[in-house]
């Protein structure tokens, strides 16, 4: 090869987001996408005027990277941002919502928590470091107390991750939290300062941060990469297998599309593929890693999205939504009120939830058929939202395998990772197993992965 080239594999918003800052750098891009079309998760779906994002549902604009992109790819007029009211968001305690608290004056007449919950709050400023690694759930009630993690972290776990806070690594999963006593020395302190840090940063925390989307939902953004990147994105091509030329240096995608066996030569590779994807292509490299990488568990979740007419719902639909704690006993994960977030959700005189099933709490729910579904979701809805009769719109989408948890030794793989990286020069391994699951943590750990790749075509002297 006379010029540097990169594969990526894997069309979903990491693997495209990293094509497109590498295209930039004036480096040459392929991307193959199995699908017929790009955005992996990130869907959106419009049917007799409402609309369905089969992914995620917004995202917070907690790096200024967003705006670049969106400049870059001339989609600022049609970003939106979420109506304010979407900062309120309720929480299920005795079959009651109520609003999560947002001052500290809120807090304190706050019904979630019992007046001895409040006062354990004092003790946090002077509770020492953590000795080992630990759960979030460990971490939470050493710091916290038993009732916060309860009713304020297990329902925000099971809404972020579909998760179980028993699990997950607070140190993989919930970083910057376990920053804040690893750094600070505590979590109030630590707010305080690290306030300052992010302001200096240009960073801005997700409790403050704005949720946005866009006019037609979020599939906008992936669609606006592709087109951007355009013959460098090959959709409906399978990869195989990939080989090393020693002499070479450089590597062979073999790939099916349009029922042919076809090869592609490249100087670099990045996996932008779930775990289990990116475990199969590291097997020929890496068996142990492989193994390893392909049990991430992944809990399978299910959304039923839902319309009503505005009269059916006596709830007041003033947030983001609601969370349900696994105290509760409930049979869903929680719902966001989408047509409260964002306008042209619903068709006009209707309203539109989104509500969720399954995850490490219940996955057996997420697996029952459309009509149990339903019902369940149903009933649920009926009883916390006050709702008269049956909805007039479904749609139910289903993930499998939804979310990677980062659970206890988390951490100890993605070093395992790095090794890999390390002793195949020219492999990359990237998504939302790795650095974060939100899309703004995809799109953060997208420009350093192509920092990374930048970086060793230079050292291989490959221009």
């Amino acid at each position: 090869m006379t010029s540097s080239h990169i594969t990526i594999i894997g069309g979903g918003i990491s693997g495209l987001a990293t094509a497109w800052w590498l295209k930039k750098k004036g480096l040459s891009v392929t991307l193959f996408e199995q699908d017929a079309e790009v955005g992996g998760t990130m869907k959106t779906v419009r049917k007799d005027g409402w609309l369905i994002e089969t992914g995620p549902n917004s995202a917070l604009e907690t790096t200024p990277l967003f705006k670049t992109l969106f400049a870059d790819l001339g989609i600022e007029n049609e970003l939106v941002y979420a109506n304010p009211a979407g900062k309120n968001r309720y929480i299920l305690r005795n079959g009651t919502l109520h609003p999560l608290p947002m001052s500290p004056g809120k807090f304190l007449k706050s019904k979630l928590w019992s007046l001895p919950a409040k006062l354990r709050l004092l003790k946090e400023p002077f509770v020492g470091r953590a000795q080992r690694e630990e759960s979030i759930a460990e971490f939470v009630v050493r710091r916290l107390g038993r009732e916060f993690l309860d009713y304020a972290i297990n329902p925000f776990v099971a809404g972020i991750f579909a998760g179980s806070p028993e699990k997950l690594s607070v140190r993989a999963a919930f970083p910057k939290l376990y920053a804040l006593e690893e750094k600070y020395g505590g979590l109030i302190r630590g707010q305080i300062k690290g306030a300052r840090e992010r302001k200096k940063r240009r960073e801005v925390a997700k409790d403050r941060a704005q949720m946005f989307s866009f006019k037609n939902g979020m599939q906008t953004f992936p669609c606006a990469l592709s087109r951007a990147l355009g013959d460098a994105v090959r959709t409906s091509c399978a990869v195989e297998r990939i080989g090393y030329n020693e002499n070479e240096k450089s590597y062979t995608v073999q790939y099916s599309m349009d029922g042919a066996g076809r090869a592609h030569e490249t100087n670099a590779i990045i996996f932008a593929v779930p775990a289990s994807a990116a475990g199969r292509f590291v097997a020929s490299f890496d068996d142990s890693l492989a193994n390893i990488i392909q049990d991430i568990y992944y809990p399978p979740v299910t959304e039923v999205f839902v319309g009503y007419k505005k009269e059916q719902v006596k709830q007041t639909m003033d947030g983001f939504g609601f969370l349900i704690p696994e105290k509760e006993k409930r049979k869903i994960l929680g719902a966001i009120w989408s047509s409260t977030l964002f306008e042209d959700r619903a068709p006009e005189g209707s309203v539109a939830i989104t509500a969720f099933v399954g995850g490490s709490r219940q996955p057996e729910n997420a697996l029952k058929n459309d009509n149990e579904l339903l019902s369940m979701v149903r009933d649920e809805l009926q009883e916390l939202m006050q709702i008269n009769g049956g909805p007039v719109f479904t749609s139910i989408t289903r993930w499998e395998k939804a979310i990677p948890q980062y659970h206890l030794g988390h951490l100890q793989i993605v070093e395992q990772m790095s090794k890999f990286e390390a002793e195949h020069p020219g492999l990359f391994l990237s998504g939302n197993y790795r650095g974060g699951i939100s899309v703004s943590d995809c799109i953060t750990q997208s420009e350093k992965v192509s920092d990374h790749v930048t970086k060793y075509l230079e050292s291989q002297k490959i221009s």
